[in-house]
C-alpha cells in the first residue's frame, strides 16, 4: 500500500469476476484491510443479438456479475451490486456513438475508467450508504507519493506486457489518493500462480474481457453508420465502396476490399460530413506529429520543461520520443516525435511519459506533417 495510508481500514474493490479484481481483493484481505466488492453492472438488454466475442459491454455480464459474487462468498466480504445502465448509456455509448458520427476512433476503456468505474460508481456506492476509505482495482498500474511534493502520481506496473496506466491518465492527483493498485507489483503470471495456490483456478483460466463490446463489428451500436458510402483516394477519385464508416479506424485494412490496385491501401482518415473513407498506401499513415487536445496533466506541464517525454498514441503502441509545445488555443498542444508515428487516429488517447511515471495526456485531434511541424517550430 501507498504511504500514509495504513490508518485507512476499509477498501472496496471493484470486483468483475475475473481473476485480477479477485486476486487484487485476496493481497488486500491479507494485508489486514477489511475489503468489501463493489460490482458494476452496465448492460441494459438494449441489443438482441447473439454475441460474437468476449467484451465489457454485453448480454454475458450477468455471469461476471455471478462469478464476482461467487468471488466475494469465498473470500467471505460483502458484494453489493451497483446498477449504472443509465450512467454509462448517457456517458460511454453516447461519447462513443458522437465520436463515430464526427468521424473520430473513440477510447471507451478511457471514458469508462475515468466517469464511471472511479467516477459514478463510487458517488452511487456512497450514496447507497456504502462507506469505504479506499477503493481498489485489478489493474496493473502504481500509484507512487512524492514525499517531497506531497502529491500522489501515477506510474507503469511492472509488468510491462500487461501495463494498463493508459487508461488511467485522466484521473487526479485527488482521485490517485483515494485509489490503491494492488496488482501493480506484480506480473500476470504470478497473479495467475496466486489465484491456483489460493483455490481459485477457475479464475485464473477465464478468458480475459479485453475488447469493449461483445460483438465484432462497433456498428452495432450506431444509429446510421451502417449507411454505405465512397472509398476515395488522397485525391478525392471513387476506388470503391464501404460498408459503413463506423465499421472502420484509421490503418485499418480489413474490408476495403480495393481491387487492382498496385499496393495494399489502408483508411487513411475518415470524413464523416460526407461519409467518405480516405485511403491509401502504407506510407501515408506515416506523420511527423499530431494535435491534441482536451489536455489533462498528473504533473504539472511547466515542470516538464526539459524532461525526456515519451508517448503512446493507443494503448498497444510502443513508446515514442517526443517534444511538446503548447499550441494555439485553450488545452491544446502540438507534439512532434523524434520518428515519424503510423496510423495517428483522431479520437484516440495519446498519454505522456517521463520514465515510468505518466505525466499526462490527452485527445488526439489530427495528425501534422513534417511540412507543418516545420512551419509551427
Amino acid at each position: 500500500m501507498n504511504t500514509g495510508r495504513a490508518e485507512k481500514k476499509i477498501v472496496a474493490v471493484g470486483l468483475s469476476g475475473g481473476v485480477d479484481s479477485t486476486m487484487a481483493a485476496l493481497l488486500l484481505l491479507k494485508q489486514g484491510f477489511n475489503v468489501i466488492g463493489l460490482t458494476m453492472k452496465i448492460w441494459d438488454d438494449s441489443l438482441q443479438r447473439e454475441t460474437t466475442k468476449s467484451g465489457c459491454y454485453g448480454p454475458n455480464e450477468v455471469h461476471g456479475i455471478a462469478d464476482a459474487g461467487k468471488a466475494a462468498a469465498r473470500l467471505g466480504i460483502e458484494h453489493h451490486v451497483i446498477d449504472l445502465c443509465n450512467e454509462y448509456r448517457g456517458t460511454v455509448i453516447e461519447y462513443f456513438r458522437k465520436e463515430y458520427a464526427g468521424g473520430r476512433t473513440p477510447n471507451p476503456c478511457v471514458m469508462c475508467n475515468t466517469r464511471i468505474k472511479f467516477g459514478a460508481l463510487l458517488e452511487k456506492a456512497a450514496t447507497s450508504g456504502i462507506a469505504f476509505d479506499l477503493f481498489a482495482t485489478g489493474h496493473y498500474a502504481r500509484i507512487t507519493y512524492d514525499t517531497d511534493k506531497k502529491r500522489y502520481l501515477l506510474k507503469r506496473g511492472i509488468d510491462k506486457a500487461k501495463d494498463q496506466s493508459y487508461f488511467l491518465y485522466r484521473l487526479s492527483r485527488e482521485q490517485l489518493g483515494g485509489i490503491a493498485l494492488p496488482l501493480g507489483e506484480y506480473r500476470k503470471d504470478e497473479i495467475k500462480k496466486m489465484a491456483l495456490e489460493a483455490g481459485f483456478g477457475e479464475y485464473a483460466m477465464k478468458n480475459e474481457s479485453q475488447d469493449f463490446l461483445e460483438w465484432d463489428d462497433y456498428s452495432v451500436l450506431l444509429k446510421d453508420r451502417g449507411r454505405p458510402g465512397n472509398i476515395v483516394d488522397a485525391e478525392g477519385k471513387m476506388i470503391g465502396r464501404h460498408a459503413g464508416a463506423g465499421r472502420y479506424t484509421v490503418g485499418q485494412r480489413r474490408m476495403l476490399n480495393l481491387a487492382g490496385m498496385k499496393e495494399p491501401f489502408y483508411v487513411l482518415r475518415i470524413d464523416a460530413e460526407k461519409n467518405e473513407i480516405v485511403a491509401g498506401p502504407k506510407r501515408s499513415l506515416l506523420h511527423a506529429g499530431l494535435i491534441a487536445g482536451d489536455l489533462h496533466w498528473i504533473i504539472p506541464f511547466r515542470e516538464l520543461q526539459g524532461e525526456k517525454l515519451h508517448a503512446q498514441i493507443r494503448y498497444r503502441s510502443i513508446p515514442a520520443e517526443c517534444a511538446v509545445r503548447q499550441a494555439d488555443g485553450e488545452g491544446m498542444a502540438e507534439v512532434e516525435f523524434t520518428k515519424p508515428q503510423e496510423a495517428i487516429t483522431p479520437g484516440q488517447s495519446i498519454v505522456f511519459y517521463v520514465g515510468d511515471m505518466v505525466a499526462g495526456g490527452g485527445i488526439i485531434q489530427r495528425p501534422i506533417s513534417d511540412k507543418e511541424v516545420r512551419c509551427r517550430r
